[in-house]
């Protein structure tokens, strides 16, 4: 595997198998599909977790569509998978191998700013799919009337109703046509859901894809072998899958297909081998594992792949920075006070307890609750453990928390995002830097800056030291990748409130502790109190473990708004 290249931005499997690109092997996935009784398969998982690459892989396992050479002669890849794990899974599962056409659509790409544009790239969506099956056309077997509707189709000359019934009338041409029943692939049928969602056409695209997909699975006795659909999350039953009895429906919390999205812990262990970073393994882990599909560990794929690509061999926040988190940032900005409360829990490293709802009807999101974690969690955003089951009220309760170093980041954005309409970022810059050096009054004085103009977006009046520790969290987590930020953890004789690790030994490594005055308290006292809470329980205990040789401790105590930080006496030197 040393030689082969990485398949960075590739979803096509055969360029990848005839490529010479690293391929995990997940063809398993096809053995899966067929010995599960459903018709249509709705697969939700994060984006850019395999899911177009494995339908590609399915296209390619059951197509018999015929080849654009001259002659029409029917297609079998076979050759593809003989060095996969499908070829020894036995003769049962590779009788349907090559002998059924194959509708493939992917909605990846729209995600239009309004509903026009949306709607001319959904025709030249159905046209393209229309114009590889365009030998249909020479076919006696399609009557005058239907190969009039199908050039409407490939001119885009049809109406609204023409593309609704577009799947439906395709899949009837194909399966008369080669006598056989066809596998439907339709890939990110949700984007364009997203899309609509933000720029205010969500009504439009909805109809849509419920006259779309509902016409086109909702015959499957008599048309459909297979389909599947993926995307992000389970648009609720009633908005899109009503009328359609025959679907299944396997979320990141169902044991089904569990490993099969994503890298498995073995599978990362075996790539970081190849590539000889398997020390590197502890590192990779806090940066990109924490997801949980099923009861199975997984990797995200994507940043795997692109650390292993990167020349520097890099950890930095790959998935995140590719990604449109307008709505994250939407929900996470415009929450109330009980969800910023919980926010900060989850920058701390916490736990929260919610009730997760897998049908997601994206119009209630700002209303419902339980939509809004659901989102965030069936979106990567959060990892989840089954907790209990209400059967009074008929919900589903899970302990969620932010996965990995790379998703915290995502959330930390959305306040420096804040930040960054009220402060410069190189004073940000500038702060952080007197930190690192010792300068505590020159962090002091830009900090005070910082609380005055930016701590508005959270509320102090209750539990102060929450709202302080989670704000100072959000600043330090940019100290990141020459600095472990760590918080709420034991150390010593208790838990200190933040401690900053440096990666370079000779480097300063912090303690800081956060203290709210009380009535009558002078801000002189609460630094002290703070101070000796840290010497007391001996909360530098894990920095010397780690041989860090110069430690300082920080008391950061406020009233209000009012700020005030005081370091120990001198550096501890060791």
């Amino acid at each position: 595997m040393k030689t082969k290249k990485l398949p960075i931005g590739i979803s096509d499997f055969k360029e990848i198998v005839t490529g010479n690109y690293c391929y995990v092997d997940k063809t398993l996935f096809i053995k899966e599909i067929l010995d599960k009784g459903d018709k249509i398969f709705l697969i939700p998982r994060p984006r850019r977790f395999g899911k177009t690459l494995n339908l590609s892989m399915v296209k390619y396992f059951f197509d018999c569509c015929p080849t654009e050479t001259p002659g029409g002669a029917e297609q079998n890849h076979e050759e593809l998978f003989t060095p996969f794990l499908i070829r020894r899974a036995g003769g049962e599962y590779l009788r349907g191998q090559g002998k059924h056409p194959v509708i493939f659509i992917s909605f990846r790409n729209i995600k239009e700013l309004d509903w026009n544009s949306c709607w001319s790239k959904i025709k030249q969506l159905v046209q393209g799919e229309y114009l590889k099956h365009d030998y249909l056309l020479d076919s006696a077997k399609l009557k005058p009337s239907e190969k009039k509707y199908f050039k409407k189709i490939i001119d885009l000359t049809g109406g609204k109703g023409d593309y609704e019934n577009s799947l439906e009338k395709l899949l009837f041409y194909l399966t008369r046509f080669y006598d056989r029943k066809a596998v439907i692939l339709v890939d990110e049928y949700d984007a364009p859901i997203h899309a609509g969602f933000s720029h205010d056409y969500y009504e439009e695209i909805v109809n849509f894809m419920r006259n779309f997909l509902g016409g086109g699975l909702k015959d499957t006795d008599r048309y459909v072998e297979k389909g599947i659909i993926s995307g992000i999350m389970r648009v609720a039953k009633e908005s899109i899958f009503s009328g359609l009895n025959n679907l299944g429906v396997y979320t990141l919390t169902s044991a089904e297909f569990d490993d099969y999205f994503g890298f498995t812990e073995k599978e990362v262990e075996a790539l970081l081998k190849d590539f000889a970073l398997l020390d590197r393994y502890a590192e990779v882990q806090r940066w990109y594992n924490g997801y949980l599909f099923g009861d199975k560990v997984i990797y995200n794929p994507w940043s795997i792949i692109n650390f292993l690509g990167n020349k520097q061999k890099e950890l930095k926040p790959y998935w995140i920075n590719t990604s449109d988190n307008r709505i994250v940032e939407t929900l996470l900005s415009k929450g109330g006070k009980e969800l910023k409360e919980e926010l900060e829990q989850l920058i701390r490293g916490e736990q929260i307890e919610k009730a997760v709802e897998e049908n997601i009807v994206l119009k209630d999101i700002f209303s419902n609750e339980d939509t809004l974690w659901s989102f965030l969690l069936m979106g990567g955003y959060l990892r989840q453990s089954f907790s209990r089951k209400d059967d009074v009220f008929e919900k589903v309760y899970y302990t969620l928390s932010i996965p990995n170093k790379e998703v915290r980041a995502a959330y930390t954005k959305v306040v420096d995002r804040y930040f960054s309409t009220k402060i410069e970022n190189k004073k940000l810059e500038t702060m952080l830097n007197a930190l690192l050096a010792g300068d505590i009054d020159v962090f002091e004085e830009i900090f005070s800056d910082y609380v005055m103009k930016a701590m508005s977006f959270f509320d102090t009046a209750a539990e102060p030291e929450k709202v302080y520790h989670a704000f100072v969290m959000g600043l330090f987590l940019w100290l990141s990748p020459g600095y472990e930020v760590k918080s709420n953890r034991e150390s010593g004789y208790g838990r200190y409130d933040i401690m900053i690790i440096p990666g370079d030994k000779n480097k300063l490594g912090f303690i800081i502790e956060f203290k709210k005055t009380r009535k009558k308290e002078t801000l002189e006292s609460a630094v002290q109190s703070a101070l000796s809470q840290i010497e007391e329980k001996k909360y530098e205990t894990e920095l010397v473990e780690r041989g860090i040789k110069n430690i300082k401790k920080l008391a950061i105590v406020f009233r209000g708004k009012d700020v005030y930080v005081k370091e120990a006496d001198g550096i501890r030197n060791l």
